[in-house]
Protein backbone atom coordinates (compact mmCIF):
# COMPACT_ATOMS: atom_id res chain seq x y z
CA UNK A 1 0.00 0.00 0.00
CA UNK A 2 2.70 2.49 0.81
CA UNK A 3 4.22 2.02 -2.70
CA UNK A 4 1.33 2.52 -4.21
CA UNK A 5 1.05 5.96 -1.99
CA UNK A 6 4.29 6.61 -2.94
CA UNK A 7 3.99 6.03 -6.83
CA UNK A 8 1.08 8.52 -6.61
CA UNK A 9 3.08 11.00 -5.56
CA UNK A 10 5.77 10.72 -7.52
CA UNK A 11 3.04 11.28 -10.63
CA UNK A 12 1.63 14.27 -9.13
CA UNK A 13 5.37 15.42 -8.53
CA UNK A 14 6.28 15.03 -12.29
CA UNK A 15 3.06 16.10 -13.73
CA UNK A 16 4.12 19.30 -11.44
CA UNK A 17 7.58 19.50 -13.00
CA UNK A 18 6.75 18.61 -16.71
CA UNK A 19 3.91 21.98 -16.23
CA UNK A 20 6.93 23.91 -14.76
CA UNK A 21 9.41 22.91 -17.73
CA UNK A 22 7.10 23.07 -20.34
CA UNK A 23 5.02 25.93 -19.21
CA UNK A 24 6.57 27.70 -16.36
CA UNK A 25 3.51 26.85 -14.40
CA UNK A 26 3.78 25.44 -10.35
CA UNK A 27 0.29 23.78 -9.97
CA UNK A 28 0.74 23.50 -6.71
CA UNK A 29 1.70 26.62 -5.76
CA UNK A 30 -0.97 28.39 -7.74
CA UNK A 31 -3.64 25.48 -6.12
CA UNK A 32 -2.60 25.89 -2.54
CA UNK A 33 -1.34 29.63 -2.62
CA UNK A 34 2.35 29.86 -3.22
CA UNK A 35 5.46 27.56 -2.70
CA UNK A 36 5.87 29.07 0.89
CA UNK A 37 2.14 28.30 1.69
CA UNK A 38 1.84 25.53 4.55
CA UNK A 39 0.16 22.94 2.37
CA UNK A 40 2.63 23.46 -0.60
CA UNK A 41 5.29 22.91 1.43
CA UNK A 42 3.86 19.84 2.99
CA UNK A 43 2.91 18.26 -0.15
CA UNK A 44 6.59 19.13 -1.85
CA UNK A 45 7.80 17.51 0.92
CA UNK A 46 5.29 14.18 0.69
CA UNK A 47 6.43 14.22 -2.71
CA UNK A 48 10.07 14.45 -2.15
CA UNK A 49 9.59 11.60 0.81
CA UNK A 50 7.74 9.67 -2.04
CA UNK A 51 11.01 9.85 -3.86
CA UNK A 52 13.61 8.47 -1.42
CA UNK A 53 10.86 6.19 -0.66
CA UNK A 54 10.77 4.67 -3.85
CA UNK A 55 14.25 4.37 -3.94
CA UNK A 56 14.26 1.28 -2.00
CA UNK A 57 12.00 -0.04 -4.84
CA UNK A 58 15.13 -0.57 -6.83
CA UNK A 59 16.85 -3.26 -4.60
CA UNK A 60 14.06 -5.16 -3.82
CA UNK A 61 13.50 -8.74 -5.53
CA UNK A 62 10.24 -9.05 -6.86
CA UNK A 63 8.22 -11.83 -6.16
CA UNK A 64 6.50 -13.00 -9.03
CA UNK A 65 3.45 -14.24 -6.55
CA UNK A 66 2.53 -11.71 -5.21
CA UNK A 67 2.59 -9.10 -8.70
Amino acid sequence: MADKIALLLIIVGAINWGLVGVFQFDLISYIFGGQSALVSRILYTLVGAAGLWSISLLFRDRDPVKD
